[in-house]
């Protein structure tokens, strides 16, 4: 797919090119890169450490892409935790549910790398969390310096169109 093909994965595997692959990897797929963000307006009301739970779930998602690759229709599944986002912000869905979800999207991640030796797969990782880390809490710092002037009309505005790219993107890799 397109998010594979521009994927620095074409580049020789060493060190510093699975350590960049990790860093960039996270932000080349709209549908990861927004669930990333949208994880941000959940943790709204949370400590800055369940985020951090969050990472190391998706870090351990990758590992188990690792061992046991080719779970099916993970692609449609990644894309609709986006749905699952938008259910626990519109419809008060059990936020626990962001566990497997984030382990999916580690899973998916996990793909681009298979057949790499052992050091730029850890560098890979390393880049994984270091970016996805690095993103969430940015988000999340400034939507708390935000989230007084967004009003609940606002943050159910914001879910609905995270729960329609979402169904649009899972329909889209059943289809497709």
């Amino acid at each position: 797919d397109v998010y594979k093909r521009q994927h620095l994965l074409h580049l020789k595997p060493t060190p510093l090119t699975g350590l960049l692959s990790g860093m960039a990897h996270p932000v080349l797929g709209p549908d990861h890169l927004l669930f990333l963000l949208a994880l941000s307006l959940v943790g709204l009301r949370h400590r800055a450490s369940w985020m951090l739970a969050l990472l190391a779930t998706g870090l351990a998602g990758s590992c188990l892409g690792l061992v046991l690759p080719g779970l099916p229709a993970a692609e449609a599944l990644v894309s609709f935790s986006l749905v699952v986002v938008a259910l626990i912000l519109l419809a008060g869905w059990d936020r626990r549910l962001l566990f497997p979800a984030i382990a999916l999207h580690g899973y998916v991640l996990s793909a681009t790398v298979l057949g790499w030796n052992a050091a730029p797969i850890a560098t890979y990782l390393i880049g994984l969390l270091i970016s996805q880390g690095a993103l969430l809490l940015l988000a999340l710092g400034a939507l708390r310096h935000s989230a007084a002037a967004c009003s609940a009309t606002t943050r159910r505005t914001l879910a609905a169109v995270l729960f329609g790219l979402g169904a649009a993107w899972t329909w889209s890799a059943l289809v497709g």
